[in-house]
C-alpha cells in the first residue's frame, strides 16, 4: 500500500523529467493500494476502504506549483465536480488527486468551489505508481474507473488529442457495469 504523510513541501523538482503516460494496470486487475489526505473533508482516504461496496472513479489532477496556478486552468475539475452528484447517484465514489501540498490543495478547493474529495499527494507516489506520466513540472492528468471490488475496468491517460475523459465518458463506463 502506498502511503503519503500530511506534507506542506513542494515535491515539484521531481517532475522535470518528461516520462510518458504508459497503461501498465491491467484491465480487470486490482490497481495499487493508497492512503492520501482528503483535504476537502479532513480525513485519510484508503483505496481499499471501498472495496466490495461501490464503483470508485479516480481523477488525477494535472495541478502545477503555486507560481503557475490560475483557477481558470481546471475545467476539467469543475466540471467533474459539477457532475459529482451524477456520479453518487449511480453509486460511485470519484475521489480526486492533486500533487501539490495540503495547502495548495486547500486553495484549489477554495478558489474552485469543490465538494467532491481532493485528496494530496504532494511526494507523486500514487502518481508514479499508477504511470500516469509528467511534463513540464507537473504530473499529467489520467482517470480511471474501478468496479465495486476494486478491479480497473477503464482506464485513460494523457494525449496530446485527448488530454482527460470527460464526464459524460466516465459516467458511461460506470454504466457498462
Amino acid at each position: 500500500m502506498l502511503t503519503a504523510p500530511p506534507s506542506t513541501t513542494s515535491a515539484g523538482w521531481r517532475y522535470w523529467l518528461p516520462l510518458p503516460p504508459r497503461l501498465e494496470l491491467p484491465l480487470g486487475q486490482i490497481p495499487p493500494d493508497f492512503a492520501l489526505w482528503d483535504v476537502t473533508h479532513g480525513r485519510t482516504v484508503r483505496l481499499a476502504n471501498w472495496r466490495g461496496k461501490q464503483p470508485v472513479v479516480l481523477v488525477f489532477c494535472r495541478i502545477a506549483a503555486a507560481i503557475a496556478y490560475s483557477p481558470q486552468r481546471y475545467a476539467h475539475l469543475v466540471a467533474v465536480n459539477e457532475t459529482y452528484a451524477q456520479f453518487r447517484n449511480a453509486g460511485a465514489e470519484v475521489l480526486a488527486i492533486s500533487p501539490q501540498p495540503q495547502r495548495q490543495t486547500q486553495a484549489v478547493i477554495d478558489d474552485l468551489s469543490l465538494s467532491l474529495p481532493l485528496l494530496s499527494d504532494p511526494a507523486g507516489d500514487v502518481f508514479r505508481a499508477y504511470k500516469t506520466g509528467q511534463a513540464l513540472g507537473a504530473p499529467l492528468p489520467a482517470q480511471f474507473l474501478l468496479d465495486a471490488q476494486g478491479r480497473l475496468r477503464y482506464g485513460h491517460l494523457f494525449s496530446l488529442l485527448h488530454p482527460v475523459a470527460l464526464p459524460d465518458a466516465l459516467l458511461a463506463a460506470l454504466e457498462q457495469l
